[in-house]
């Protein structure tokens, strides 16, 4: 498989585990690494949180070296701050550093901020100017086919991003609008990669070897990234790489691994956010996990009633599963 350059970081692979508010957190990222993954993305951090030095913020921008190279992404509409912001916490060792254009939640779209970016492309101008100016690490930004069906700028968006300096791009294939409704439209990432130079970054229906396949050959696409599909299942990484090797799609995990999988994951939680924050935190994970395993469905019943890790070993434990 093809390194991947952006900037001056060299990516052992080009693929990319997507930033996940909630779920790309500390655990998950050395798993989905472990697994594959050329690069993972932390959870998007705002930049006013950390202007405002939010403690709950500065436990998201946690690195370990064995995730590395990691990837932490901010938001905000204001490029003072996020330029600012991107230089005080330069020091912190994440390898890129990433600004979201492409958040459809609505509290952050009515902020004038992630994907609603995409409607003022002088502002993303002047924050991708300043930030790049203010940091010495590569500078990507993320962003979506367009805020809506009748505003779609994709390309005029990238153009400015390569302009400014920015060293790569991921574009998901589908408007704000849309959320991840419907079929994401890989054409636009096509049309991006035509348009300039820097890397490009599909992203959007990738959920197996045969799907990023796919993308690659449809859109000539630098590298690929990985976002829902991953949830409870980092070894998507692993599958793909294994496909685009052999062309084979016969890769399947021992349901011993994805039980130990889970423990670990559970474990490392713990460690880092105590039992009642990773109980909890588990229970969508192990949801994630175990979708399509025989009494799955009841495991989901029960899990949600959780409150102690004893309890939620022992569910494991329980229900798995060949």
């Amino acid at each position: 498989m093809k390194k991947l350059q952006i900037g001056n970081v060299v990516l052992d692979n080009p693929l990319i585990l997507a930033p996940m508010a909630g779920v790309t957190d500390l655990p998950f990222r050395l798993l989905c690494r472990e697994q594959g993954a050329g690069l993972v993305c932390m959870e998007m951090i705002s930049a006013k949180a950390i202007f405002f030095h939010n403690k709950n913020t500065d436990k998201l921008m946690e690195i370990d070296p064995g995730e590395q190279p990691a990837v932490l992404q901010l938001f905000g509409s204001d490029p003072e701050i996020i330029s600012e912001m991107a230089s005080r916490i330069e020091e912190k060792p994440f390898a890129i550093l990433d600004i979201n254009m492409g958040c459809p939640v609505p509290k952050v779209v009515n902020n004038g901020e992630g994907s609603a970016l995409m409607k003022n492309p002088k502002l993303v101008e002047q924050i991708i100017t300043k930030t790049v100016k203010a940091v010495r690490k590569p500078v990507t930004i993320k962003i979506r086919k367009g805020f809506c069906d009748n505003m779609v700028n994709a390309v005029e968006i990238a153009k400015i991003a390569e302009g400014c300096g920015a060293s790569a791009v991921a574009v998901h294939g589908r408007t704000r609008e849309q959320y991840y409704s419907g079929r994401a439209d890989w054409d636009i990432i096509a049309k991006v990669k035509d348009a300039v130079s820097i890397p490009v970054i599909g992203n959007g229906d990738v959920t197996d070897g045969l799907s990023a396949k796919a993308m690659l050959e449809q859109t000539g696409c630098d590298g690929l990234m990985v976002g829902r599909a991953a949830r409870g299942n980092p070894w998507i990484f692993k599958e793909i790489l294994y496909y685009l090797e052999t062309g084979r799609g016969d890769f399947k995990v021992p349901a011993k691994e994805v039980r130990e999988t889970i423990m670990r994951h559970a474990k490392m939680a713990l460690a880092i956010k105590g039992e009642y924050t990773a109980v909890r935190e588990m229970r969508k994970h192990i949801g994630w996990y175990t979708a399509g395993y025989p009494n799955s469905a009841v495991l989901r019943r029960d899990i949600n009633g959780m409150e102690t890790f004893a309890e939620l070993e022992r569910a494991v434990n329980n229900i798995l599963w060949e």
